[in-house]
């Protein structure tokens, strides 16, 4: 990986992806795109253009400038925006995808990331320690987007030799960039209402448990991934990743050992029918075992952080 280019680098996880890649492979061989306004100290710490995905011919002609051989593919919209604009939400996410994979292939990158999700599994998933490989029936759009990322990607590797990478990411916890309308979301708003507010309301059920992962461990693993020894692999765009599991409400009882003035409330919505068709805990032992992962965080060592985190942020 020489050149790289990112595509949506505003993004919760792209934006702090472009600092982690810049740090490592030098600020001036990481590529920010994204089709809005550039995030302040993305735009200071390197190169930055905007960038439709589903606009095939400005894409390439950033892939020619920059000489990029290496392409980590984050513009996506989410499952709960999903389900607002389903249109839109297929446009991007799968035609998007394809002119990167063209591109990619077109170029004879070196090599390709492209997150998959748990949103790629379903009701009939089994939905404690899903396994590997186990049943994709998604119901909302971007699960079904996910699903195509994954077998694309895997039919690009076979068919055309384009080394194509992915990770079914849990939800990500982050207190740098605020997430843009996924399931996942209360994971991160509940930090910041409580640490100004004291209170959060949740649009979840209290019971509901999902896989979680910390920033700096998704970060970890993403380039981990990326890389891995090739030959080591016996799965390419679809890895299971996990770092803990918890409910809305052991989370909220973790932040209270912390503030302990603070409450929650529960007033589930459309939301909680996406929760209910994911799962609840994720067996990962591929990852482990192909590419050595190992989260750091759990929640208690994630909790303290975040709060730490989010009080330096809103000082």
């Amino acid at each position: 990986m020489k050149r790289i280019l990112i595509t949506g680098a505003c993004g919760q996880i792209g934006s702090e992806l472009t600092s982690f890649l810049r740090r490592r492979y030098g600020a001036e061989n990481v590529i920010a795109s994204d089709i809005k306004e550039p995030l302040k100290d993305t735009e200071e710490s390197g190169i930055y253009e905007i960038l439709d995905v589903r606009d095939k011919k400005t894409l390439k002609e950033v892939v020619d400038k920059y000489s990029i051989d290496t392409l980590f593919h984050m513009a996506a919209i989410l499952s709960a925006n999903g389900e607002k604009n389903p249109w839109l939400a297929w446009d991007v996410n799968v035609n998007g995808l394809y002119n990167i994979l063209e591109i990619a292939r077109e170029k004879n990158m070196e090599r390709v990331f492209i997150p998959s999700s748990i949103a790629a599994f379903g009701p009939e998933t089994p939905r404690v320690k899903t396994p590997q490989e186990t049943v994709l029936k998604p119901r909302t759009i971007y699960g079904v987007t996910k699903v195509i990322v994954e077998r694309l990607g895997e039919y690009y590797f076979w068919k055309f030799g384009l080394d194509v990478r992915g990770i079914r990411y849990p939800g990500i916890i982050s207190s740098k960039t605020l997430p843009g309308g996924g399931t996942t979301d209360y994971a991160v708003e509940i930090f910041y209402e409580a640490v100004e507010n004291k209170r959060y309301t949740a649009f979840l059920r209290k019971e509901t448990r999902l896989p979680m992962m910390y920033m700096p461990d998704c970060l970890k693993a993403t380039v981990m991934l990326m890389e891995a020894d090739l030959s080591k692999l016996k799965h390419h765009g679809d890895f299971n990743l996990s770092g803990m599991s918890f409910s809305v409400e052991e989370l909220a009882k973790e932040i209270k050992k912390h503030i302990p003035e603070f409450t929650c409330e529960y007033k589930p919505d459309f939301r909680q029918e996406i929760a209910d068709s994911w799962p609840q805990s994720i067996d990962d032992s591929a990852a482990r075992e192909e590419w050595g992962w190992k989260p750091d965080y759990d929640l208690s060592s994630m909790t303290e952080d975040m709060i730490n985190k989010v009080k330096e942020k809103l000082k």
